[in-house]
């Protein structure tokens, strides 16, 4: 059963000029406790929804409601919200006790009290013994952790973070979103999330709306977004992925047969593309999904190709392929034991199931 929406936006359009639209009639519902997150390219509007939720941008058209209650009129500092930014935003001639204690002076809670929360705070997220550094004294990571802990600090019903990992190494990044989804599972707080990092949006949401030109493209769990693309760009968008450009010669349930160059490839048709006979069609593969010289009966379509170029990734091989007249073909290959290594030049075939085929609106 649905439950009522804790997050509404609804025919949400925003513009800076009064005549373009940065954000196109968006809605979205988001339930209690769920972490969602606004991906997408530079400029998408992600961020615009972000910061309109956040009070920091009006809204030019439409309702954005918190708890059923509409809050287009409310400050920033009534909507109960926490925010995480990418630039930490600390006060530097604070320490980092008194940072985290800032948020509950102003709410007026008694010392003791506050005492008591930042202890907690600190200890949550594994900061208990620095609570009298200054922010100048910790690293990148250690004032991310200060940052989210603030924001956490006053129970807020509902935490934004923009871009809160930008400015961290690979490695701390993959820490931080692992514990960031920790701590959203452990309070049960509901996370508006805003990255242009799809692995990041992958690794740690519920659902993903993903923004191209002020307009969602696809709102799904992870799972669904990388394996059931509904438009090129979010196959493009999301992970790796091959691309052939064919016709629709046949259309048959929830499959079509497209004729790409001479041969048929036999795709699932993506129910937002139109697939009727004669329409030009965009088949999206992912390269994991490709076997190099499949067995009888393993693939639903076999191709001939030609190997291009060869390159050594440590735990699989990266195969660059001619296939159906396109040089960019890619092909992931296990690096394994007993295994032959594919060399440039050499002739092969690549296979893959219908399944793992979607045939795509043309518009990327």
């Amino acid at each position: 059963m649905q439950t009522e929406s804790f997050v509404s936006f609804r025919n949400v359009q925003k513009s800076y000029d009064g005549e373009n639209l940065v954000v196109k009639n968006f809605n979205l519902d988001i339930q209690r406790g769920e972490f969602i997150t606004m991906l997408g390219p530079s400029g998408s509007g992600k961020t615009t929804c972000l910061m309109m939720l956040a009070g920091f941008e009006t809204v030019t058209h439409g309702e954005i409601s918190i708890d059923r209650q509409p809050v287009n009129d409310i400050s920033p500092q009534k909507r109960g919200i926490g925010m995480v930014f990418q630039n930490y935003a600390l006060f530097p001639h604070m320490t980092i006790a008194e940072n985290l204690a800032f948020p509950l002076k102003v709410r007026g809670l008694s010392s003791s009290d506050i005492q008591g929360k930042v202890k907690k705070s600190l200890d949550m997220v594994a900061m208990g013994p620095l609570g009298n550094r200054m922010p100048a004294q910790l690293s990148g990571g250690q004032k991310q952790r200060v940052a989210l802990a603030r924001a956490l600090i006053f129970e807020p019903r509902l935490v934004l973070m923009d871009e809160p990992l930008g400015a961290l190494d690979k490695q701390l990044r993959e820490q931080m979103q692992y514990e960031i989804k920790r701590l959203s599972k452990q309070l049960g707080i509901t996370v508006v999330y805003v990255t242009h990092d799809q692995t990041e949006a992958l690794t740690m949401s519920d659902r993903i709306a993903v923004f191209n030109d002020g307009v969602v493209q696809q709102l799904a769990n992870p799972s669904d977004l990388y394996e059931k693309p509904e438009t090129a760009f979010v196959a493009s968008f999301i992970g790796e992925n091959n691309r052939l450009t064919g016709e629709v010669i046949e259309r048959d349930g929830d499959y079509c047969q497209v004729q790409v160059g001479n041969l048929r490839v036999k795709a699932v048709a993506a129910k937002s593309a139109s697939t009727a006979r004669g329409t030009k069609t965009t088949l999206s593969i992912r390269p994991e999904r490709v076997y190099l010289d499949p067995t009888d009966g393993q693939c639903d379509n076999r191709l001939p190709a030609k190997i291009q170029e060869l390159i050594y990734h440590g735990d699989h091989l990266r195969l660059r392929l001619s296939v159906a007249d396109q040089d960019d073909f890619i092909v992931k290959v296990v690096n394994g034991v007993n295994q032959s290594t594919p060399t440039p030049g050499a002739m092969v075939t690549v296979g893959w199931r219908a399944d793992d085929c979607r045939a795509l609106n043309t518009v990327i």
